[in-house]
């Protein structure tokens, strides 16, 4: 794994997982290899579903298919989309299925500087992308939701809690 991605994972668990209750329902979306999975398991959550399109989700299959899914309106406490919403325009179906209260913690490119990454990418010092960034977005334009946290990381992510009301 490159540097910069373990250096990226180990941070955001300090910033959006460890501050979690144990026992808060959490849907990941994207959850890829099921890092954040294992981590969650080992540190005792006990509520946890993921789901990718790929690999070897709890749920596979695209998260606004949700109804055809069997996941339910307002299930889940918390959603944590790490690097996702830059992919696909989900923000109507994480608004659904978090319960009033609910938080969204995200991170994802700043639009401006995914230039910067594709460059990191070919230099191997982060992450390969998945698919496209067809659908990048400064998320402090995003009016669904409350704005509790909202940080850039280097001027080249954004870190995002955002809440339902």
């Amino acid at each position: 794994m490159p540097y910069l991605s373990k250096l990226a994972r180990e941070k955001k668990i300090k910033v959006f997982i460890d501050t979690l209750p144990l026992n808060v329902s959490i849907l990941e979306i994207g959850c890829g290899n099921n890092w954040l999975k294992e981590y969650m398991c080992t540190k005792g959550y006990t509520n946890y579903t993921g789901i990718d399109i790929n690999g070897e989700p709890d749920i596979k299959g695209d998260i606004n298919e949700w109804e055809k899914l069997g996941l339910k309106k307002e299930q889940f406490d918390h959603i944590i989309a790490f690097e996702v919403v830059e992919h696909d325009d989900i923000w109507d179906s994480c608004f659904a299925l978090l319960k009033k209260g609910g938080t969204l913690r995200l991170t994802t490119p700043v639009p401006s500087a995914d230039w910067v990454l594709k460059i990191m990418e070919f230099l191997r010092l982060n992450q390969k992308r998945t698919s496209p960034h067809s659908h990048l977005t400064d998320v402090r334009k995003n009016h669904l939701f409350n704005h509790l946290f909202y940080k850039r990381i280097w001027g080249l992510s954004q870190w995002a809690i955002l809440q339902k009301p």
